[in-house]
């Protein structure tokens, strides 16, 4: 029996989503069809959809989401109708040489994917839809292998369990699973919006010295306060790699950048000290080139990307459920707004305005 859903399709990029309905693929022997019932609105998504990044059109946007399941195929043997659950791009195929080392986040996906020749998971008309990393979030139901997913305990809400799938693995993951960042270190975070106030807090629970956080907007500083950061540098009336020096003496161990700008990804090169390690989360436009004083590497300093926090995400999200029912872990400040699925656009526009933390859209 086809299933028809609404979402938020991008039709042309650059270009905004547009709302309507799709049809949904019959449920494969290891997939999962999930009734979605929120989904984060994150930078990743808004790349796409100015034209930074390329994908294939049209899709369904949309890669941080948690929901209910509906039904399960006859060889999935971790779910059952009903649970909980939180997807995540890092889907694992559990057979290659990335997930056989312990990285799973780079897995190469062969084998849980449909693929081209496959039958389509979604199409509109006849026509094939691509879901979003194999995701497709912005919609009333999400058709994706059973490895894309992780259940999670019913007593977290499922609108802050869906802010972990991509924005708190991310920042989270990129301060204790790339940097590594130990007790006493000094850590400056660049960029407050949601992934930026994750790693602030990650760098609070590893316990690090000093936490400095650096933006644009008064606003967000104020708010990274809240999530750990205990200085702030204020980019748009000093110079942040300047001011991060004055406050250590000497530059910081690990600078994270946050955003995804060139110049942001040099800046936090520029402020680390001997030995430090600039980590860069953002997702800086597709063919930059980062420009950097290579006689610092002189000096042990180093540079690194971080794919989705270096995630094993069927271990680390149920401990950051833990957390967040424990109290060591915020979710509920990051919510600067919630909305239907019709407003989307207004949401993106309010995340290009750099005004807002992590928004939600939440289904009926």
């Amino acid at each position: 029996m086809t299933n028809t859903a609404r979402a938020a399709i991008l039709e042309t990029s650059p270009g905004e989503l547009v709302i309507g309905e799709v049809e949904v693929g019959d449920v494969g022997p290891r997939e999962v069809l999930v009734r979605t019932t929120a989904a984060g609105l994150c930078h990743s998504d808004l790349h796409f959809m100015q034209g930074l990044y390329p994908y294939m059109l049209p899709m369904v946007s949309g890669h941080e989401a948690a929901g209910v399941v509906e039904s399960v195929g006859d060889e999935v043997t971790d779910f059952r109708v009903g649970d909980h659950v939180v997807s995540c791009v890092s889907g694992f195929c559990g057979a290659c040489r990335w997930c056989l080392t312990g990285r799973p986040y780079l897995c190469d996906k062969v084998g849980i994917t449909r693929g081209f020749e496959g039958t389509p998971s979604l199409t509109r008309d006849g026509e094939r839809v691509f879901p979003f990393f194999e995701l497709g979030c912005f919609a009333e139901l999400m058709l994706v292998h059973e490895h894309f997913l992780v259940k999670v305990r019913d007593e977290i809400p499922l609108e802050k369990a869906a802010l972990i799938g991509c924005g708190v693995t991310t920042g989270v993951g990129a301060v204790l699973n790339t940097a590594s960042v130990r007790a006493g270190d000094t850590v400056a975070v660049i960029g407050c919006g949601g992934i930026g106030l994750n790693a602030i807090q990650a760098a609070r629970l590893a316990g690090a010295a000093r936490v400095i956080a650096v933006d644009r907007l008064g606003s967000k500083l104020v708010l990274a306060q809240q999530f750990g950061a205990s200085d702030v540098v204020d980019a748009s009336a000093d110079d942040p790699v300047a001011a991060v020096i004055e406050l250590t003496g000497s530059g910081v161990d690990h600078a994270i950048e946050a955003i995804g700008l060139k110049v942001t990804a040099e800046q936090a090169f520029a402020m680390l000290g001997k030995d430090g390690t600039a980590t860069i989360i953002g997702m800086v436009p597709f063919g930059q080139k980062l420009e950097l004083d290579a006689t610092q590497l002189l000096g042990g300093k180093r540079i690194q990307g971080s794919n989705m926090g270096s995630n094993r995400f069927r271990i680390d999200i149920p401990r950051y459920v833990d957390w967040y029912l424990d109290g060591r872990l915020e979710l509920d400040a990051l919510v600067s707004g919630t909305m239907p699925l019709t407003q989307i656009n207004e949401g993106f526009a309010a995340l290009a305005a750099g005004d807002v933390a992590r928004q939600l859209v939440t289904f009926d």
